[in-house]
């Protein structure tokens, strides 16, 4: 797979684990085969994805890597060289910092070059966990919406509440966003207070792992429901 003679290499899109647990407890063998016969990767974080490689198939060699980082500070001009090695005859494969590489995450950028420049893409089996949030809430999975990261500004992340509360009203439509895990107790918080008192909250949390929680109740419910959320990757869905 590495290497194909006189054809342009595919770029494949390579999910990782959501959390610290085994790879394969997750992952198809499919995603190990691949990394093994994969040496040109883009990443967020060059440390994580070694990391990562090396736990999923410990005798490939980190010496012979080539990796390119792809995060808010790449420079947007530079992004189409990291698939010349597709035009070398070789693969390259992106890996996310969690989950799916082009939901919620950088990668869609360079996806989209790939499409343009004729480059085959090939999306690999592994966990969402905005897709497992969904299957797990009881909410609605035929017409949903991620909204990615509310507001910070208080006035601001209100409004955007309220805003998505009607649009579920009014399309009946399940509304997906995430925060910044040290402000997600902050965040319940304000759902409970802003919301309707029978507009319906999933809380999935920690997804895959130990410590997973998922639960759906109304956010009057939720007031009676102390819980910790601090750091602890979580999914947001409330349905009016």
């Amino acid at each position: 797979m590495e290497e194909v003679m006189g054809t342009t290499g595919k770029l494949y899109l390579i999910p990782t684990t959501l959390g610290d647990n085994e790879p394969l407890e997750v992952l198809p063998i499919s995603i190990k085969r691949t990394i093994e016969q994969i040496d040109h990767y883009i990443v967020e974080n060059e440390k994580t994805a070694r990391h990562f490689i090396k736990k999923i198939s410990s005798k490939k060699s980190q010496p012979g890597l080539h990796i390119n980082i792809l995060n808010k500070f790449t420079e947007p001009e530079i992004l189409p060289t990291f698939l010349d090695p597709c035009f070398e005859g070789y693969n390259v494969g992106i890996i996310s910092e969690a989950g799916c590489p082009g939901i919620a995450d950088p990668g869609a950028d360079i996806v989209r070059i790939a499409h343009i420049k004729g480059v085959q893409v090939v999306p690999l089996v592994g966990p969402s966990s905005i897709l497992l949030a969904l299957m797990a809430s009881g909410l609605n999975g035929q017409s949903f919406a991620f909204n990615g990261y509310l507001p910070i500004e208080a006035g601001e992340r209100k409004k955007s509440i309220k805003r998505l509360e009607k649009l579920s009203r009014d399309f009946d439509q399940s509304q997906i966003f995430i925060e910044t895990p040290y402000r997600n107790d902050k965040l319940l918080s304000e759902l409970i207070k802003t919301l309707s008192p029978q507009t319906l909250i999933c809380i999935a949390c920690d997804i895959t792992l130990s410590t997973e929680f998922i639960a759906t109740k109304k956010a009057m419910d939720w007031q009676r429901a102390p819980l910790e959320l601090h750091k602890r990757p979580t999914i947001f869905i409330i349905h009016a």
